[in-house]
């Protein structure tokens, strides 16, 4: 009984103390449900999280303090962040994110072809920045190093491989410009 209750007292200690935010994080996890606890806790974790963000029941972040979230920008369920210790996401203003996005700041190195992939550890971490007004689609991924132009639109399902321009549509895999955006 005692291991099982150490085991227990370990584990919420490492949910409330641990640099992440997710389904996994059972002590901390209940807080997105609610307005109140949910801006308290993002607003402890992350780099920046402005108090008009909104973090959804379900979505991830790991390394939350190299995370930056400005207004009125919602993360919805089943979306990823994962920053690290050496590369961050910078999301800005007015940024609409569809559920299943996926962001990351490093890959796994593969260019050792007689080590397993698992064994070969990863390539340097490249920061991503999401400039204001921009849209992501549903499912979007975007790879380490990218940067989202202001108010650009990426298609559901893209995988963003490269930086892409302000006032412009991508689209696909990988992601190419579809058309550019101009004022009427």
């Amino acid at each position: 009984m005692f291991a099982f209750n150490l085991e227990f007292i370990n584990r919420m200690i490492f949910f409330a103390d641990e640099d992440r935010i997710g389904p996994d994080m059972l002590s901390t996890h209940w807080r997105l449900y609610f307005k109140s606890t949910m801006t308290r806790l993002c607003r402890r974790k992350f780099k920046y999280f402005h108090k008009t963000a909104e973090f959804r029941p379900g979505a991830y972040a790991i390394y939350c303090s190299k995370i930056s979230i400005g207004k009125r920008v919602i993360i919805r369920p089943n979306t990823m962040l994962f920053a690290d210790i050496d590369g961050e996401i910078h999301i800005g203003d007015n940024v609409m994110i569809g559920s299943g996005a996926h962001i990351y700041v490093r890959n796994h190195r593969f260019d050792h072809v007689n080590t397993p992939i698992i064994d070969q550890g990863y390539y340097p971490s490249k920061s991503v920045t999401i400039h204001n007004g921009a849209w992501i689609g549903a499912n979007v991924i975007i790879l380490p190093g990218v940067t989202i132009g202001e108010n650009s639109v990426v298609g559901a399902g893209s995988v963003v491989t490269k930086n892409v321009p302000s006032q412009t549509v991508v689209a696909g895999n990988p992601a190419k410009i579809i058309k550019k955006l101009h004022e009427k």
